[in-house]
């Protein structure tokens, strides 16, 4: 969620600092803030709101120096304010922190003893209280914030300095993402490879358990009780112009309006295969696939709904039993393990602290076949997983997912095909045309695409409504729910999903004139059905808007609106019906005047329970 850049360097730093948070703002954040050393000792600003405002406090000041940090914070301790605001300083020292400090109450206990006094609400101010307290009797710095994050439980990323010594940062990660930036003349830190590229793409990435001491010339590692680590250096991939608007107006619409090439990019690998082979998830797949079980899948948000639809896919073509938890609820209750499960993690980020969680559960419990798909190669769920398939959707800015979810699904449909292969369930002629389909898909999502100027015109008339209600029946109940999602987060309407059959059941009492409703209507089995369910809400005054394929016959009428696909794709339909869902979301957004790429109280990256 929050976000670190901390630089080392032999030239004003400040500058750099800025931009990193600026690239950081897609994680979320309610203020911002950074310290600096020069030769007149420790400066800290903080300021609630968007970087700019910090941007503007930094520039009256005319704030410069070598060695600095600076944080976005997303309140989890304390309301935003600017005394909650990061970094948090202790006796000459500073600290920015990613994460939760789940004892920072007995610690805050005990140091008040020691007399400390503390002037924030957060966990934070402990870290810095505590690295302090440990300065009294360690040798140096490095080995204070040793000592002092081996008495923390929780996650986090910190970064470290401390007036008296001017030209080094200290920095630490469990749990959290954190990585170095290494140039010749500098070092740097920070949460996201895309805070760094403005000035380096030499990275290490850092691990759990790992602390670093940076200066200008060179960089340590060591675990938390000193023992000296090396960690690999990479080049990052990632394109400046990738995290750039370009000609949007926004992050959200540019990914929208990607998925055609992040498609394309994911689906690469097959290349001009004639035949869908296990290897795509990994050396190890076949040995690790080929007798499984059973599948569980493990997400949060809209890569649960990615799960979602995915367990109609490998019920019904692969012939595998699969379910899908929620994550954040899945290491909370009593489950009956079995080690022929196939345990598939979902995350575009690979940083989100439930998923991570709830995998690890699993392992615990004796289910070592594990798969992640997910977005970030060098992510930490990438690292912990035995199989793993990395989606090439590019940065995904915008906090509202989109590009993310459909290379996501365009992966579990992969995963289905393979394990359909291997349990002998996709002949040679079915397994050509899924190909032949799948190859397919970014030109078929381009098509989806081009609805957007009636999209347009029906976003002004939801833009007064305050509630909305979508329905699909079979693997588009999922897509419905994850257009109610996107609907909510980034409009405000309040949205809700249902499968169409349970409207008997209780949400037809919510339908009336004010009350729209979005229904996705593929030319399946269960269109007839569907229709039958839309009367329903005719009959109550209810106004309609249908997402229809091409060929199904579907018509306008008084309160009846419709949009037709381009074409009828099968079992993936999904990819295809999510794509309107996502413009109607932004475009009603548009109207109404919401932060679309940021929208309130949300974060990208949750890297907290």
């Amino acid at each position: 969620m929050c976000g670190i850049v901390a630089a080392v360097a032999d030239r004003n730093v400040v500058p750099i600092l800025l931009e990193g948070l600026r690239k950081l703002e897609y994680r979320g954040y309610d203020s911002a803030g950074l310290a600096l050393i020069n030769e007149g000792g420790l400066h800290r600003l903080r300021s609630v709101g968007r970087v700019a405002e910090l941007t503007a406090q930094v520039e009256a000041s005319q704030a410069a120096g070598n060695t600095g940090i600076a944080h976005t914070r997303w309140a989890t301790h304390g309301v935003p304010c600017e005394r909650n605001a990061h970094p948090h300083v202790s006796h000459g020292l500073a600290v920015v922190h990613n994460g939760i400090i789940e004892n920072h109450e007995p610690l805050r206990a005990y140091l008040k003893g020691e007399g400390y006094t503390f002037d924030s609400d957060t966990d934070t101010e402990v870290v810095a209280h505590l690295v302090s307290h440990e300065l009294k009797t360690a040798p140096d710095l490095l080995t204070a914030v040793r000592q002092a994050v081996a008495q923390l439980q929780g996650a986090y990323a910190i970064a470290v300095l401390r007036e008296s010594d001017p030209e080094r940062v200290v920095v630490a990660r469990e749990g959290a993402p954190l990585l170095l930036g290494l140039t010749d003349d500098a070092c740097y830190a920070a949460s996201d490879a895309s805070a760094l590229v403005q000035v380096t793409r030499r990275m290490v990435y850092l691990e759990n358990g790992d602390c670093a001491e940076l200066l200008r010339s060179h960089y340590t590692i060591a675990r938390v009780d000193g023992t000296p680590v090396d960690r690999p250096e990479t080049e990052s991939h990632l394109s400046a112009d990738a995290i750039e608007l370009g000609h949007y107006r926004h992050f959200m619409q540019k990914e929208i309006f990607e998925q055609p090439v992040a498609l394309a990019n994911t689906l690469e690998m097959l290349g001009a295969a004639r035949s869908i082979q296990a290897g795509l998830f990994g050396a190890e797949s076949e040995a690790l696939l080929k007798d499984v079980g059973q599948v569980l899948i493990i997400a949060c948000g809209t890569s649960y709904h990615a799960g979602l639809v995915a367990r109609y896919w490998l019920e019904a073509i692969a012939g595998i039993p699969c379910a899908v938890e929620v994550a954040s609820e899945y290491r909370y209750r009593e489950s009956v393990p079995d080690p022929r499960t196939l345990v598939v993690t979902i995350s575009q980020s690979g940083e989100t602290a439930d998923t991570l969680a709830a995998l690890q559960h699993a392992k615990a419990l004796g289910m070592s076949r594990t798969l992640c798909i997910c977005n970030v190669p060098e992510s930490s769920l990438v690292r912990e997983n035995a199989l793993r398939f990395i989606t090439r959707a590019g940065p995904e800015i915008g906090v509202a997912s989109t590009k993310a979810f459909t290379t996501q699904l365009a992966a579990l449909y992969l995963l289905t095909l393979v394990l359909a292969k291997l349990r002998s369930r996709l002949g040679p002629e079915a397994e050509a045309a899924e190909l032949h389909a799948v190859r397919h898909l970014p030109m078929a999502v381009a098509s989806a695409l081009e609805l957007e100027p009636e999209i347009r015109v029906w976003s002004e008339r939801f833009s007064m409504k305050q509630h909305a209600l979508f329905l699909g029946r079979g693997r588009h109940y999922p897509i419905a729910l994850e257009g109610a999602l996107k609907l909510k987060e980034i409009s405000y309407i309040h949205a809700e999903a249902y499968p169409a059959g349970e409207l008997k059941h209780g949400p037809l009492a919510l339908v009336d004139r004010e009350m729209p409703v979005i229904a996705v209507a593929p030319n399946d089995v269960l269109l007839e059905k569907l229709k039958s369910n839309l009367q329903e809400v005719r009959a109550r005054g209810g106004e309609l808007y249908v997402f229809a394929d091409a060929d199904s016959e579907m018509k306008e009428s008084d309160g009846v609106h419709v949009l037709h696909l381009p074409e009828h794709y099968g079992a993936l339909s999904p990819l295809l019906h999510v794509v309107p869902l996502q413009l109607l979301a932004y475009h009603v957004a548009l109207v109404r005047g919401t932060d679309v790429d940021k929208p309130r109280n949300l974060a990208k990256s949750v890297t907290v329970e």
